[in-house]
Protein backbone atom coordinates (compact mmCIF):
# COMPACT_ATOMS: atom_id res chain seq x y z
CA UNK A 1 0.00 0.00 0.00
CA UNK A 2 1.35 3.43 -1.07
CA UNK A 3 1.37 5.90 1.10
CA UNK A 4 0.35 10.01 0.64
CA UNK A 5 1.84 13.13 2.17
CA UNK A 6 0.35 16.86 2.17
CA UNK A 7 2.96 19.47 2.90
CA UNK A 8 3.87 22.69 3.30
CA UNK A 9 7.30 24.25 2.48
CA UNK A 10 8.64 27.66 4.01
CA UNK A 11 11.04 30.29 2.51
CA UNK A 12 12.08 30.72 6.05
CA UNK A 13 10.21 31.14 9.22
CA UNK A 14 6.71 33.36 8.85
CA UNK A 15 8.23 34.27 5.10
CA UNK A 16 6.03 32.58 2.20
CA UNK A 17 4.23 29.38 2.35
CA UNK A 18 3.45 26.29 -0.30
CA UNK A 19 1.17 24.07 0.52
CA UNK A 20 1.11 20.23 -1.67
CA UNK A 21 0.57 16.69 -1.72
CA UNK A 22 2.57 13.75 -2.65
CA UNK A 23 3.55 10.12 -2.47
CA UNK A 24 7.13 10.86 -2.22
CA UNK A 25 8.20 12.83 0.24
CA UNK A 26 11.54 12.90 0.36
CA UNK A 27 11.80 12.92 -3.81
CA UNK A 28 9.32 15.82 -4.27
CA UNK A 29 11.43 17.85 -1.06
CA UNK A 30 14.42 16.89 -2.98
CA UNK A 31 12.60 18.28 -5.98
CA UNK A 32 11.68 22.29 -4.38
CA UNK A 33 15.40 22.18 -2.26
CA UNK A 34 16.90 22.01 -5.25
CA UNK A 35 14.73 24.27 -7.57
CA UNK A 36 13.75 21.43 -9.97
CA UNK A 37 10.47 22.66 -9.69
CA UNK A 38 9.56 25.17 -11.49
CA UNK A 39 6.58 27.58 -10.69
CA UNK A 40 5.79 29.23 -7.54
CA UNK A 41 8.63 27.96 -5.05
CA UNK A 42 11.20 28.57 -7.49
CA UNK A 43 10.60 32.07 -7.82
CA UNK A 44 10.06 32.56 -4.12
CA UNK A 45 12.52 30.28 -2.65
CA UNK A 46 10.21 28.23 -1.02
CA UNK A 47 12.66 24.76 -0.05
CA UNK A 48 11.81 24.52 3.56
CA UNK A 49 9.94 21.85 4.77
CA UNK A 50 7.89 22.65 8.10
CA UNK A 51 5.23 20.33 7.99
CA UNK A 52 3.63 17.32 6.62
CA UNK A 53 1.18 15.02 7.21
CA UNK A 54 0.41 11.45 6.20
CA UNK A 55 -3.06 9.94 4.34
CA UNK A 56 -3.66 6.64 3.27
CA UNK A 57 -5.08 7.42 0.18
CA UNK A 58 -4.43 9.79 -2.93
CA UNK A 59 -7.94 11.37 -2.42
CA UNK A 60 -7.73 11.93 1.07
CA UNK A 61 -4.09 13.40 0.59
CA UNK A 62 -5.57 15.86 -2.26
CA UNK A 63 -8.75 16.50 -0.36
CA UNK A 64 -6.30 17.96 2.69
CA UNK A 65 -4.01 19.58 0.67
CA UNK A 66 -7.43 21.52 -1.08
CA UNK A 67 -8.76 22.42 2.28
CA UNK A 68 -5.51 23.91 4.11
CA UNK A 69 -5.04 25.78 0.71
CA UNK A 70 -8.29 27.49 1.49
CA UNK A 71 -7.38 28.25 4.92
CA UNK A 72 -6.44 31.81 6.05
CA UNK A 73 -2.67 32.46 6.43
CA UNK A 74 -2.85 32.65 10.23
CA UNK A 75 -4.23 29.08 10.21
CA UNK A 76 -1.59 27.36 8.75
CA UNK A 77 0.87 29.27 10.46
CA UNK A 78 -1.06 27.69 13.28
CA UNK A 79 -1.02 24.55 12.05
CA UNK A 80 3.07 24.42 11.48
CA UNK A 81 3.55 25.76 14.89
CA UNK A 82 1.13 23.53 16.76
CA UNK A 83 4.12 20.56 15.61
CA UNK A 84 6.85 22.42 14.49
CA UNK A 85 7.32 25.68 16.52
CA UNK A 86 11.10 25.97 15.60
CA UNK A 87 10.34 25.77 12.26
CA UNK A 88 12.98 23.75 12.06
CA UNK A 89 13.33 21.67 8.42
CA UNK A 90 12.11 18.19 8.34
CA UNK A 91 13.38 17.46 5.46
CA UNK A 92 16.76 15.74 7.07
CA UNK A 93 14.76 14.18 10.15
CA UNK A 94 13.07 12.18 7.15
CA UNK A 95 16.22 11.45 5.59
CA UNK A 96 17.24 9.47 9.01
CA UNK A 97 14.11 7.11 9.10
Amino acid sequence: MESYYVYILASKRNGTLYTGSSHDLIGRTYQHKNALVGGFTKRYNVKILVYYEHSDSKEGALLREKQIKEWRRKWKMELIEKTNPEWKDLYEDLLKN
